[in-house]
């Protein structure tokens, strides 16, 4: 690159020439030859040309990620977008984009997936592989009917019993003449009758189970009752855990063996519920007739105490919500259970304590009110606590066994939370 007035030969002036801006210019060599070589060039597509940077967007998606829309000769233009595929789902909605027998071998089905292989013994060169078939998960189908806003709906529903007040109290005072009768015998007769109530009852809880489509381990559960009561009265509440923990073994054991497939949930949980609502509450009643429990038979007089202040309490409830009962209870688990009711139990409860359990030793005044007022609660809950079961399972009555009054279960709901307060009030009040 030179000046026009610049000498070309010599040593340089140092001194500037003095020019003007018609006859001062710069010549680029090479430059004549560059534009002849653009003008040999071939043509460029102006489409192909990026925008100048001063031009507003146009709004056009390169051609990277509208490959799938383009319409090109490229072979890679056929190719689909990535697409993330975790589950089975996902292969089944992409299948038609993507061929998955293409990861397989030869001898693999068009059908096959990339995540199922066969696992094959060792192969020699006389025997073919064979292909081990991946067994599929199966799940036991539910047995028992699912809950619904109406534990009514679709249940095998049972007939109440004719509502018969006349009935219901002849029964009441026949049961009550035989278990006041039986405690005269001694606390071995009393133990066999109880061990007795609590297999029937149990084995009611378990009918019940079994008409709503459950599968109970009726046999098991009617054993585990009977056991856990012959167990207390020889060695005391120290082995509810020993002959709990052989139940959820057994009963482990029963539904594996099972000829046909059971829920093992539904039907092991009904087993455990009947035994721990049935046998471990009533077995209180056993702990406290044990000789290794109280000294002097003093554990008859509670027994005797918890069985006469809930009689009362269920009879105060009968004829005074009938006479005066207005408002009930609750009004979704037992609409015939009023607060008028509960107030008259209670108050005939109290009476009951104060003045018939201090007659028998070593009962007194002070002691027997206080345990009225402990079972006026817990007599109720028990109560109202079967009834959510009935409801729940779709059952009036629990069973038929006492007319006028349903079921055994029917009639000792109440007592089964009794005992276990009793028993531990005993402890409080330091009567034992």
């Amino acid at each position: 690159m030179k000046s026009d007035d610049e000498p070309l030969d010599g040593e340089p002036t140092g001194e500037y020439p003095a020019t003007s801006a018609d006859d001062s210019r710069v010549t680029i060599t090479g430059a004549e030859m560059a534009s002849e070589l653009v003008d040999e060039a071939p043509e460029i597509d102006p489409a192909t040309l990026l925008p100048h940077w001063t031009e507003a967007p146009t709004g056009q998606v390169p051609i990277v990620v509208a490959r799938e829309a383009a319409s090109s000769d490229d072979p890679w233009s056929a190719v689909p977008a990535p697409a993330w595929r975790e589950g089975e789902a996902d292969w089944v909605a992409h299948e038609e984009q993507f061929d998955a027998s293409m990861l397989a071998g030869e001898e693999r089905s068009d059908d096959a997936r990339p995540w199922e292989f066969a696992l094959t013994d060792e192969v020699t060169e006389d025997e073919p592989a064979v292909e081990a078939p991946r067994p599929e998960p199966t799940q036991v189908p539910r047995t028992r009917r699912r809950a619904t806003e109406n534990p009514l709906a679709g249940r095998a529903v049972r007939q109440s019993t004719t509502s018969n007040v006349t009935r219901a109290t002849t029964t009441g005072i026949v049961l009550a003449a035989l278990v006041f009768g039986v405690f005269l015998a001694g606390p071995l007769p009393l133990t066999v009758l109880i061990l007795v109530a609590l297999g029937f009852a149990s084995a009611e809880a378990f009918a019940a189970f079994r008409a709503v489509g459950a599968h109970p381990a009726t046999i098991l559960g009617i054993v585990a009752v009977l056991t856990l009561g012959v167990a207390v009265y020889n060695k005391g509440l120290v082995v509810v855990g020993a002959v709990t923990a052989l139940l959820v073994i057994f009963g482990f054991i029963w539904y594996m063996s099972a000829e046909r497939k059971i829920d093992v949930l539904d039907g092991l949980g009904a087993t455990i519920f009947v035994y721990a609502w049935v046998g471990v509450l009533g077995s209180y009643a056993v702990a406290m007739l044990s000789p290794h429990t109280y000294v002097d038979r003093h554990g008859m007089a509670y027994l005797f105490g918890a069985v006469a202040l809930t009689i009362c309490n269920d009879v105060g409830a009968l004829f005074v919500g009938r006479w005066l009962g207005r408002r009930p209870l609750n009004a979704r688990l037992s609409p015939n259970k009023t607060v008028e009711g509960a107030i008259g139990a209670t108050i005939i409860t109290l009476i009951a304590g104060a003045i018939l359990l201090p007659r028998v030793s070593p009962w007194t005044v002070t002691h027997g009110v206080e345990a009225a007022v402990a079972l006026s609660i817990v007599v109720p809950l028990g109560d109202l606590f079967e009834s959510m079961v009935k409801r729940t399972l779709g059952l009036k009555d629990l069973g038929r066994l006492l007319p006028g009054h349903g079921g055994l279960l029917d009639r000792i709901d109440g007592l089964l939370f009794a005992l276990p307060t009793m028993y531990y009030l005993l402890h409080v009040l330091k009567l034992s």
